[in-house]
């Protein structure tokens, strides 16, 4: 067993490299799939989804071999089964690409449920509508998913809620079909984007990525490529928020300052300085907050997956704030744990209603999920005494080396396993 142990009350400053996005990996590495020729992914970050992911296509025959730590070369060139043993994905969230990739390019695939972080219902829903009006049969049994189809035939596929994962799985499995296939009312995420520009580094044809509508022009073939995803937004607003809390001077460096702008405009509205760069954004603050009203939704809206972590930092402001959660139906679910450092937040239905700010002790806490882990960090910052945050495995597959990186900007945090000497002096 191991955990996370933070003596919180040290103002964060200094400047802290953001690494490759994690949602931007968990699609591209599957799309990699679609390719008859060597790929080459840069700016990996070094997480559990992505080496979760490796041992996945290693497992039906993908050779898969590290240039650098953050660069992979992927050869799909020699697949021999479409069929996906469950084991392999029970910790992943996002295994759901795998579907759209080989039914893209074999016409069949056998996928076990998505796994991962369990903060509500997963269904996929609109993906198995898309790939049916692309003409493929699906089957949902004995916790699998089953695609098959004789040929696929470009269409046109409304999606009923603008869904990150059906727009790309869609977008995956188009990739060959015959025609043109529009999605409408697709989501508009930045992975999105960067997944849809490696396709068409690889010699696809999609046009749109990023709007509502994306029209993807059935190809014969693929071609390998060298190609770099973009930074990841949710680990520098991470980051940002983490300065915001202590009172203290981050600066994220290696980000699209575009794809933040829904958390700098929430940040600059509790009292924050936001300033920004070409590839860098400087959140400096005096600990002293103003409330808001906060709601998650699709890009470019507020962001589902920095809704915990914004959260923890309204514990912290003066008078009643309210986060509303637009996108999951139960992410509240780490309330209780950071309800035990001594936040004042009452849930109702999908709105948690924030009452601070709140005087903050370290306790044992248990992180539900990986952005829920995130939170309870942000939250330990502040706090007197030790947090002991455990499952930090759920942290583990989204953030790169979050300890090295938050001891870099002078937090007082170290990881422990089971045996180890006393963690930390209380500050």
């Amino acid at each position: 067993m191991e955990y996370i142990a933070i003596s919180g009350n040290n103002p964060l400053k200094g400047s802290v490299e953001i690494s490759g996005a994690k949602n931007s990996a968990v699609a591209i590495i599957p799309a990699a799939l679609l390719v008859g020729g060597i790929c080459v992914i840069e700016n990996l970050p070094v997480i559990e989804d992505v080496s979760n992911y490796i041992t996945v296509l290693e497992s039906i025959g993908v050779k898969c071999r590290y240039i650098n730590p953050h660069a992979l070369e992927i050869d799909a060139r020699n697949i021999h089964t479409t069929s996906i043993a469950p084991d392999n994905l029970k910790n992943m969230r996002a295994s759901y690409y795998l579907i759209g990739a080989l039914l893209g390019r074999f016409r069949s695939a056998a996928v076990p449920m998505p796994g991962g972080c369990n903060f509500g219902a997963r269904p996929i829903d609109l993906h198995v509508k898309g790939f049916e009006q692309l003409g493929a049969a699906v089957v949902q049994e004995h916790g699998a998913v089953r695609a098959e189809a004789e040929s696929l035939v470009g269409t046109q596929i409304y999606l009923d809620v603008a869904s990150v994962g059906a727009t790309i799985n869609i977008m995956m499995a188009a990739i060959y079909a015959e025609g043109t296939t529009i999605i409408e009312n697709a989501a508009k995420e930045p992975h999105i984007v960067d997944c849809a520009n490696f396709l068409n580094r690889c010699g696809a044809n999609i046009k749109g990525a990023g709007t509502g509508v994306i029209r993807i022009t059935g190809v014969q073939k693929l071609k390998g490529c060298t190609y770099a995803i973009i930074p990841d937004q949710i680990e520098a607003g991470t980051y940002m928020i983490a300065g915001a809390i202590t009172g203290g001077s981050v600066t994220v460096r290696n980000v699209i300052p575009k794809h933040m702008e829904a958390l700098s405009a929430k940040l600059s509205e509790v009292g924050c300085t936001v300033t920004a760069g070409d590839d860098w954004l400087k959140v400096t603050s005096n600990g002293k907050f103003n409330s808001c009203s906060l709601m998650t939704l699709y890009y470019p809206g507020f962001p589902t997956d920095l809704q915990p972590q914004m959260t923890a930092l309204l514990t912290q402001a003066e008078g009643v704030s309210t986060v509303t959660e637009a996108v999951f139906d139960n992410r509240f679910q780490y309330v209780d744990h950071l309800m035990r450092l001594g936040v004042d937040i009452k849930i109702e239905g999908r709105t948690a209603i924030v009452r601070g700010p709140s005087h903050l002790t370290g306790t044992d806490v248990v992180a539900t999920d990986l952005r829920a882990g995130a939170a309870l960090i942000m939250a330990a910052l502040v706090s007197k005494g030790v947090t002991r945050i455990s499952n930090v495995h759920y942290i583990d597959r989204g953030y790169e080396k979050i300890e090295e990186k938050l001891r870099s900007l002078g937090a007082n945090i170290r990881r422990v396993h089971e045996g180890d000497a006393p963690a930390l002096m209380e500050a």
